[in-house]
Order: C-alpha cells, then structure tokens, then sequence
C-alpha cells in the first residue's frame, strides 16, 4: 500500500542511517531538510555531499533517491531561545530538559513534511527520533509521534504514516543498523559526511565522526561507536 517516503534528512548519522533505511525498503524515497538557524548549519552543507556519495556508492538506491527539499524555516530560530539556535553555553533548564531543546521543532518539521509530502504523493513520513538514547525531549517521544500521526491523518484527509526505525535503538544498535544496510562503507560514509555535533565542528575528525567531541551529541555518538567496535553487526 504504501510505496514511497519522504525522509527528514537533517545530514546527520541518525537521519542518514534512517534515509538507508527508507530506501532499503521503498520503492521511491524522496528527502527534506530545514534551515531553521541552526548553529550548526554546517549540517546543510553535509546534505548535499551525502546525497551525492550515497547515489554514487549504492547505484540500486540512487534509482530509488528522488527530488532533495530544503525548506526556509529561520523563523523558527527567530523565536527560539535555545543552545542550537544562540551562541550560548549548552545547560540544563529548570524544566529538567537541556536548553538544546527547540519548541516545536519536531512537530512544526513533520507538519511541513507532511504538507509537502501530500502534494507530491508520499504517504509515509521517516525521522531519526529516538526514545533510548536522547535527551529527553517531549517531541522525540513515541507517544507525541503517534499521536501526531492521528492528527496530520485528520488534517490532511488522507493516510499518512510515520515511520521512527530508531525509537527503540541506543547509538550502538543504529551504527549496527547502517551497517547491516549498507555495509561498512556506509558506516565509513556515515562518519566521514555526515555532522552531529551541535557546535558545528568539523576542524576534527574522530573514529566516530567529526565534532568538538565534548557536547552531549558528539558524547552519544562516541559512546555509541565505542560499543558498536566492539560488537559490529552481525554478516548479512
């Protein structure tokens, strides 16, 4: 029934390994990604030199990968307050969550998704939000994203599906999951091209990627790689 998704691509490891994943299993696949001024807009740039290794690299996926999207969404970082949207230190609030967090983000991206999505024909939406391995951020919870699923249904009129293949993953089983799509040179491609660190660092390359190597992003993903190294995916 449904054989197309739109994937929000972000040019970081969680959206790229989820962007695999789509088209491991879709027959059409197409991507968007948000400009919302993000600090670490180094990300954008990352997009587009992904998106051109991976067709290069996986010729069966490149016949899947449809239209790239990039949407304006500076207002949003217009109105945030945030450690990814200001120049300032990354903290806790008094809410308990860290001030990475940005209001709305994830429901303002699947709604605009969901909105270009339905006009050009996609029924299933793909994001890399997580519940295992985050920050605890209300809108990367399973039950805000199903219930969101209900609505954008009922807005739109039409069947609308949203597809999260990292929700129950900790960092370890998604660098096994990219490998077990894609290869090693998947996970090679994963580290090399794609950006996580919320600082925008890309003066320094890790085992696990490029980042300042300190915030709680680069923290996860470094974590992450060191479990996944010692156990690597099992061979296909």
């Amino acid at each position: 029934m449904h054989t197309s998704a739109l994937v929000l691509f972000s040019g970081g490891q969680d959206s790229a390994t989820c962007l695999a994943w789509a088209l491991d299993r879709f027959g059409h696949v197409e991507t968007i990604g948000f400009d919302y001024g993000q600090r670490h807009a180094v990300e954008l740039a990352c997009r587009t030199s992904f998106l051109q290794s991976l067709r290069q690299r996986y010729p069966a996926w490149s016949d899947k990968l449809g239209d790239d999207h990039l949407l304006d969404m500076t207002l949003l970082g217009q109105i945030s307050d945030t450690a990814l949207t200001q120049a300032k230190a990354i903290e806790f609030e008094k809410s308990g969550l860290p001030n990475t967090f940005v209001p709305g983000r994830n429901l303002l991206f699947f709604t605009f998704a969901a909105a270009l999505a339905y006009r050009r024909g996609l029924s299933v939406l793909v994001g890399g939000m997580c519940e295992t391995d985050y920050s605890g951020y209300p809108d990367c919870r399973d039950d805000t994203l199903k219930s969101l699923q209900v609505t954008l249904g009922l807005g739109l009129d039409a069947r609308m599906v949203l597809e999260t293949p990292l929700m129950w993953l900790d960092k370890a089983a998604t660098w096994r999951l990219a490998e077990q799509l894609g290869g090693k040179a998947l996970v090679d491609l994963i580290v090399e091209q794609t950006h996580t660190c919320y600082l925008g660092d890309r003066s320094r390359l890790h085992a696990w990627g490029y980042g300042c190597g300190e915030c709680p992003a680069c923290e996860l993903r470094r974590l992450g790689f060191a479990a996944y190294a010692k156990r690597p995916a099992d061979p296909r």
